[in-house]
């Protein structure tokens, strides 16, 4: 099957994606005082932790521009609700066949929404961060740029990336069980490789053109410069930023298919 068919058949399966959705947000939550209350708690709270200890404690600056720690923590919280969409769909990819297999077992389910499943969870998680980061911007700034139209665009290769790697890491996790561990390294290390805590601008010019290799470095540019400063996205390199995210996920998608017939063997 193409993924080229995927669109069409997640619509007609919509009422399934839906309820899959919803269980997997509310699992999360299940069982918590706060319940789904969490999910902007948690943004706020890890924004306050990472402005506190990189603009007071280590005093960094945002590269050559003079900003204030509201602006530092504008910036920043943009780009970890970037690199927030990869992380939780690379993360709960190794385990999404294994920790399934009643759905492995039944031949009409489609398991490669699963990893799309886990993706609309994660993207729930980025708008409610979204809006946290919206209502910030009212407070501080008093008005919102129009370009945050623009977002779903900004952070669409993005997404396209972290749903190829969840295909990807799904099926290789069926053959791995020590995956998981290995992409919990390779994650927390992107963290710092990516320009979540910094811009481009003040990456080593020697560097530079191999931190723009990363594709999440240019999302984090492109939400930025929509929400934060109020530009349009670079068009060429937001293009190529997308073929490449489209590559991805058309590369997950065929090696999860590829794979799936071994699935009932191994799980």
């Amino acid at each position: 099957m193409s993924v080229l068919t995927l669109p069409a058949r997640l619509w007609r399966a919509r009422s399934l994606v839906g309820q899959l959705v919803r269980r997997e947000i509310e699992a999360r939550y299940r069982g918590s005082m706060g319940g789904i209350a969490w999910s902007l708690v948690t943004p706020i709270v890890m924004l306050g932790i990472y402005t506190y200890v990189f603009s007071i404690i280590f005093r960094a600056r945002w590269g050559e521009m003079a900003v204030s720690r509201v602006d530092f923590a504008v910036l920043l919280f943009a780009g970890l609700l970037v690199y927030g969409i990869f992380s939780e769909c690379a993360l709960a990819a190794p385990r999404q066949v294994t920790d399934n297999p009643n759905f492995v077992k039944k031949v009409v389910f489609p398991l490669e929404f699963l990893s799309v499943v886990t993706l609309a969870s994660a993207l729930f998680h980025f708008a409610a961060g979204l809006a946290v980061l919206f209502a910030f911007c009212l407070f501080v700034y008093g008005a919102l740029p129009w370009t945050i139209a623009l977002v779903p665009l900004a952070i669409l290769p993005a997404a396209l990336l972290a749903l190829g790697t969840s295909w990807f890491f799904a099926a290789l996790g069926v053959f791995l069980q020590d995956l998981r561990h290995f992409v919990a390294l390779v994650t927390s290390a992107l963290l710092f490789l990516s320009p979540v805590f910094y811009p481009l601008t003040a990456v080593p010019e020697h560097l530079r053109g191999l931190v723009r290799l990363n594709p999440l470095s240019l999302a984090i540019e492109h939400l930025r410069a929509v929400v934060v400063f109020g530009r349009v996205p670079d068009l060429p390199e937001w293009g190529a930023n997308l073929a490449f995210g489209l590559a991805v996920a058309a590369a997950g998608y065929w090696w999860f298919q590829r794979s799936r017939p071994e699935f009932a063997d191994l799980v």
